[in-house]
């Protein structure tokens, strides 16, 4: 072998091509920890409805931006671990998505999606736009949601949309919708009457009382809302008066017989 001009000058160059490698790999793992290439700049979008313009956040907080960032971001530009730093974003209470990307040579950019609340789940949580639960404290002035399970709330969310629709030829509006565990309908309008519409063909129903309201509903209804309205019936609906509507109603009744 040694006099093998060939393989010498073949393991020559291994033993360069290795050590080359090996130096190179040392550098590399060197590089690649503070302090070379700091996170320098971190930019931050908020994400618009369609996802493709951008505005101010408005409930996330600079205080928890910055605390975030000094908690949870470990290492440099090169070595810092974009999934833990998305999840990190997404634990904010506001937030319900986050996309991490680098910008070289020394740049984040992260863009977030808050959540647009629709309204109250129960008393303990709110529901975004896309029938998303989440939990955050907040005072809004916001309809209420009930459903037999978080599950759920996705479908009421499509229903009391659907159901508000229907309501705008008489300007009324849902205040407070109601899944029960039995999958029966339940509302209460802006001006307190109470609907119960049961559990099938609950958008017909919904109709019907919207195209008798102004002919003959509105005429029971010029001091005080009704109480409650029972749209269950196949040909027609039960009414329940307030009390001071009923006070009133036996006021009359005594003029016309006197």
């Amino acid at each position: 072998m040694w006099n093998n001009h060939h393989a010498l000058n073949f393991v020559s160059k291994l033993l360069v091509s290795s050590v080359v490698v090996t130096a190179l790999y040392g550098i590399g793992l060197h590089l690649v920890k503070p302090p070379f290439f700091p996170i320098k700049e971190i930019n931050i979008q908020a994400a618009g409805p369609d996802k493709n313009n951008y505005h101010e956040l408005q409930y996330v907080t600079r205080d928890q931006i910055d605390y975030l960032v000094k908690n949870e971001l470990q290492g440099n530009f090169i070595s810092v671990n974009l999934t833990a730093v998305r999840e990190a974003f997404v634990k904010l209470p506001w937030v319900r998505e986050a996309k991490i990307n680098r910008e070289w040579p020394h740049g984040l950019n992260v863009i977030l999606e808050e959540h647009r609340a629709m309204a109250y789940w129960g008393d303990h949580a709110l529901v975004n736009t896309y029938g998303e639960v989440f939990r955050v404290t907040a005072k809004m002035d916001l309809p209420t949601f009930t459903g037999p399970n978080e599950a759920s709330a996705q479908e009421v969310a499509q229903q009391y949309q659907r159901f508000n629709k229907i309501l705008e030829s008489i300007d009324q509006k849902i205040a407070e919708i109601t899944l029960t565990p039995r999958y029966a309908w339940r509302l209460r309008l802006n001006t307190s009457t109470v609907l119960e519409l049961g559990r099938n063909e609950v958008e017909d129903r919904l109709a019907r009382y919207v195209s008798v309201y102004n002919h003959s509903i509105a005429r029971w209804n010029q001091q005080q809302p009704l109480m409650y309205v029972d749209l269950r019936y196949p040909n027609g609906f039960a009414i329940r008066m307030s009390a001071e509507m009923e006070q009133e109603s036996r006021k009359k009744n005594v003029k016309k017989e006197a």
